[in-house]
């Protein structure tokens, strides 16, 4: 792999970041926004939290991709 498919592939993780991060913040307004209301659906507060949860470990693997723990 030479360094510009690396840079690529690099540039297309914190792209991905971005637009995972941006879907999570809606989720969580979207969440808070279900909560108010008093006739909230339990079984749809939970598949958002669920789908929440998916992107919040779908983050951390992309992070963890980009800034590994390099201990010295």
């Amino acid at each position: 792999m030479n360094a510009s498919s690396k840079l690529d592939h690099e540039e297309i993780l914190r792209i991905r970041l971005e637009v995972l991060k941006r879907e999570h913040r809606d989720l969580d307004d979207a969440i808070h926004a279900l909560q108010d209301r008093v006739s909230a659906e339990p079984l749809t507060l939970r598949r958002l939290k669920k789908q929440k949860l998916a992107l919040k470990d779908r983050i951390a693997q992309i992070e963890d991709e980009l800034f590994p723990d390099i201990i010295a």
